[in-house]
């Protein structure tokens, strides 16, 4: 690596220009270059990059940005289907990848990505960002600290505004988004495996589209992505997870409420609050604890600091030569579970899972 880290970025949408302010944030660090198909969104981040007094090239394709500008790593925040197809394009490069969420839209190309990602020399990092939301994270660090005991149950609720209009509208549409609770819900299946240390062995759920996007009509067709859902999860040492997601409540004051319940109490954290609340079964709670994020992080997108953070985590393991923190196997697990939710819906059935092999099969 040069003295200063060479970013890239491929796919400079919303979530692609939310990398770029976060850049801007950290010191010792260049964004040399951003690749995307569509001229509205190039002359977007080209304004953004001018604002933050960044100057990367601009390519149409990820295939000729790594052709010539040589970064030390590439950011994919390119639309969910195209995943596949860019890694391809990137990984060949050897060179340090951070890929959005989800991983891949289907469970075959996830296995597939994670089974290359086993024996990719460099950092290979998926960006299911949430853990790192300064909340959130101190919530899980007291969950495994033991303040509940062992949690039994484990209770997500995202409760928000519909889904954005993209470039192309892909994601109104599940064959774009691998489906509402593989392109949403990934993070809060992450956020479960990663607070209970633990692997799902059956899924049950219920959703469907009763709200949102339905008077909408592209190319003649309806989008067919849900708008709400429950969803329970069973693990293998009996802990059960749910997640409550309602995709038309752009009204409720917060936004992600997650509840850990165990013999001792309940704790649970609240965004965008930022409240970690204690409530033990002796009934001297609630006990509050306000967690602080940076207003700079804050500003600089729309996840509540959270990839500020991980993008300080990601660039600390490339000068370290250190592991990732969320490895292509917790993207993979993460779109195992979303897809499993979705064909429970399908079919209204549970759905059972054999987690037991811990990543053995990608060695």
């Amino acid at each position: 690596m040069t003295a200063k880290r060479r970013l890239a970025i491929i796919g400079c949408g919303m979530m692609g220009r939310e990398h770029m302010r976060n850049i801007a944030l950290v010191s010792d660090t260049e964004l040399v270059a951003i690749a995307d198909p569509y001229a509205g969104s190039r002359e977007e981040a080209r304004a953004l990059a001018l604002s933050l007094g960044q100057h990367p090239e601009f390519y149409d394709t990820g295939a000729a940005l790594m052709e010539e500008a040589s970064p030390d790593a590439v950011i994919i925040a390119s639309p969910n289907h195209t995943h596949f197809d860019v890694l391809g394009q990137v990984m060949p490069h050897e060179v340090a990848i951070l890929v959005e969420k989800p991983l891949c839209t289907t469970v075959a190309h996830a296995r597939e990505i994670a089974q290359r990602a086993a024996a990719y020399p460099p950092l290979f990092w998926v960006g299911l960002e949430y853990r790192f939301m300064p909340p959130v994270t101190r919530f899980v660090e007291r969950v495994h600290g033991g303040e509940t005991g062992d949690v039994r149950m484990l209770y997500v609720r995202e409760h928000r505004f519909p889904f954005l209009p993209k470039v192309g509208d892909w994601n109104r549409f599940n064959r774009n988004t691998g489906g509402t609770l593989v392109e949403k819900c990934c993070h809060f299946f992450d956020l479960m495996r990663h607070t209970l240390q633990d692997e799902p062995v059956r899924i049950f759920a219920s959703g469907g589209q009763d709200v949102n996007h339905l008077d909408e009509r592209y190319d003649g067709e309806v989008p067919d992505i849900l708008d709400n859902a429950f969803v329970t999860v069973d693990f293998a040492r009996g802990a059960r997870a749910v997640l409550d997601l309602c995709m038309f409540a752009e009204g409720a004051e917060q936004q992600e409420e997650i509840y850990a319940l165990g013999a001792r109490g309940r704790l649970d954290v609240a965004i965008p609050a930022a409240e970690v609340t204690w409530s033990p079964r002796d009934r001297s709670g609630p006990l509050v604890e306000k967690v602080e994020t940076p207003r700079d992080a804050l500003a600089a997108g729309d996840h509540h600091g959270a990839t500020y953070f991980q993008l300080r985590h990601f660039l600390d393991a490339l000068d370290t030569g250190g592991p990732p923190q969320l490895t292509a196997f917790d993207g993979l697990r993460s779109v195992q579970m979303g897809a499993a939710a979705q064909q429970s819906i399908a079919s209204g059935q549970p759905v059972a899972l054999d987690f037991t092999d811990n990543g053995d099969e990608l060695a």
